[in-house]
């Protein structure tokens, strides 16, 4: 197929776009920044350019990557949140109807399900979290105009007929978190493939899963996560005794934590399941905490990739252009 990536200098891009074309799609990469993956240049808020985008490579495929992103919110006006990720998905969604595509597959996001309360922890359970949730209260500029993204994708499936996977990825991110300083990157990363993190690569194959079933399921919206280990009765001793919990599962967890002065979580307060997504899209993330621990013993490398110093090629751009 001849697919169109947005994001494709992005981080997910760098992992996604090689794999479509050693699945022998043709990609084009759309990106506001320069990239190995990226053959244009310029904004999906850009309705003109997207027009020309279609017209001259012949999509016949989206998979929408580009955002602007929960640590844009320091950097950019809310009005650049609604151009980008909101208009900006409508300009690729009526394009893509326009000239016939046969799906479209949206990178959202599991941010636009925590609200204000989840996010401060409160209440005496930690929330367990899957695509029934509701109401949604999105607690920023980013999963307001994510969850009004997805809303006009619904819409425009339900109106045109075009087949729509709507993917809500957890934490993939390499750099480290800018709220939560206490752990290192990597023992905080490690932490979150518990309950709200999956790799990259993980994220990566889900989008090529999503693009092949499409037209079978026609319309979906799924977490995409390491398939946590809990279950929903563990709920309320995962917000007050978290090791007690891990320990259960995982015996040696806290012994292999050890070794490397990391820290198991003290409390958890949401988990994700992505069990929606393995029953229905069939899609399983390849890496969860037992693989990670699996490394720890054997001395192997770490299969969660951190980059302190990560910095998104849009920012760089930026910054040489200033």
């Amino acid at each position: 197929m001849r697919i169109l990536l947005t994001g494709s200098s992005g981080w997910l891009g760098r992992f996604l776009a090689p794999r479509l074309r050693a699945a022998g799609h043709r990609v084009t990469g759309l990106d506001v920044a320069p990239g190995a993956h990226t053959d244009m240049i310029g904004t999906v808020a850009d309705r003109a350019l997207i027009d020309l985008v279609f017209a001259e490579r012949g999509i016949e495929a989206v998979i929408h990557g580009g955002a602007l992103h929960k640590p844009d919110i320091v950097r950019y006006p809310n009005q650049a949140f609604v151009d980008v990720n909101l208009s900006g998905t409508l300009n690729l969604l009526e394009a893509a109807v326009a000239a016939g595509a046969s799906r479209f597959v949206f990178t959202s996001t599991t941010s636009l399900m925590i609200s204000t309360a989840i996010r401060e922890g409160r209440g005496d359970a930690a929330v367990w979290i899957d695509e029934t949730l509701a109401s949604l209260e999105p607690r920023n500029i980013y999963g307001v105009t994510k969850l009004a993204a997805e809303q006009v994708c619904r819409l425009i499936h339900a109106e045109h007929g075009l087949p729509i996977m709507i993917l809500r990825t957890s934490r993939f991110f390499p750099e480290d978190d800018d709220t939560h300083l206490i752990l290192s990157g990597e023992n905080m990363k490690a932490n979150e493939l518990l309950h709200r993190r999956l790799t990259v690569e993980d994220a990566a194959e889900a989008h090529l899963v999503a693009l092949e079933r499409a037209p079978e399921i026609g319309f979906g919206t799924f977490i995409i996560s390491a398939p946590t280990p809990f279950v929903p009765g563990d709920v309320a001793a995962l917000k007050i005794d978290a090791p007690g919990v891990i320990a259960r599962y995982f015996p040696d967890a806290a012994a292999l934590y050890a070794r490397r002065g990391w820290h198991l979580p003290q409390s958890i307060d949401r988990v994700y399941d992505a069990g929606l997504a393995e029953r229905v899209l069939g899609f399983r993330c390849k890496t969860d905490f037992t693989a990670l621990l699996a490394a720890m013993r054997d001395g192997a490398e770490l299969p969660v990739a951190h980059v302190a110093d990560y910095i998104s090629p849009k920012e760089r751009s930026a910054s040489v252009a200033n």
